[in-house]
């Protein structure tokens, strides 16, 4: 493996988002923060707690989760398809850059700046409400495997995308959706039964779940059924990113 080349577009994808402070770091972290005493101050004092916790601490693991998937997307997708746009692309392709390489690089940056972001979320939440994370492993290895899985994503639909409408349809469209439907500002266990089965088939409630039993060991469905459906999911994105570069899909052309 070319590490040097790994390194060069790993370092040049982080220094952009550096660049980028305002954008990329502080304002999805003021976004969260209003979510944050929105949620927090208004329904809080309605719901003040769930499963024994309170309800500000409860909402926590959510809001870190709908940032981390739509900062992953939103990373991966524009650093693959800034380059298409520009005509770069064909460099890259031409270069003694494997495609396995050019994957880890580009994923390998939009993850960690995601991650970054996630613990960054975490630490001004916690100046907010008492935070106890009973399993920091199982958080931590939640958070890398949900920011990796969902920087594939967005590295596939970053190939997929035509236009730079297309880039942001994904996210605003489906994918923040489902995550305030799949239980970051409440318990699915609260809806009536129809509903809570029909939530079930969302594929977001798992990642939340998981996240959450991480924190307080409780969760809506099971953490192995959350942690399975995240590797599924994983495995699904590997197999439509090495599809992508067997065919050349949107790439060749």
């Amino acid at each position: 493996m070319n590490l040097r080349a790994v390194w060069a577009i790993y370092r040049m994808e982080m220094a952009r988002a550096f660049r980028t402070v305002l954008q990329s770091i502080v304002s999805p972290v003021i976004s969260t923060s209003l979510y944050f005493v929105v949620f927090g101050s208004a329904i809080g004092s309605r719901i003040t707690e769930i499963d024994g916790i309170s309800y500000g601490a409860f909402i926590v693991p959510g809001l870190i989760m709908l940032s981390l998937l739509t900062q992953s997307i939103s990373n991966a997708s524009f650093a693959i398809y800034f380059p298409k746009f520009v005509g770069s692309i064909y460099e890259l392709l031409s270069a003694p850059v494997s495609y396995l390489e050019i994957v880890i690089a580009y994923v390998g940056g939009a993850a960690t700046k995601s991650i970054l972001l996630g613990l960054i979320i975490l630490a001004t939440a916690s100046l907010f409400v008492p935070l106890t994370i009973l399993h920091p492993f199982w958080m931590v290895a939640f958070l890398v495997l949900t920011a990796v899985t969902f920087s594939l994503f967005g590295f596939i639909i970053g190939i997929w995308a035509r236009s730079f409408e297309q880039l942001q349809l994904v996210p605003l469209l489906i994918i923040t959706p489902l995550t305030f439907l799949g239980g970051s500002f409440y318990s699915i266990n609260m809806l009536p039964g129809i509903w809570r089965t029909v939530t079930l088939f969302n594929p977001v409630v798992y990642l939340i779940s998981g996240f959450r039993w991480s924190f307080y060991g409780k969760s809506d469905v099971s953490v192995g059924v959350s942690l399975g459906m995240t590797i599924v999911f994983l495995l699904v994105c590997i197999t439509i990113v090495a599809w992508i570069f067997r065919t050349g899909y949107r790439l060749r052309n």
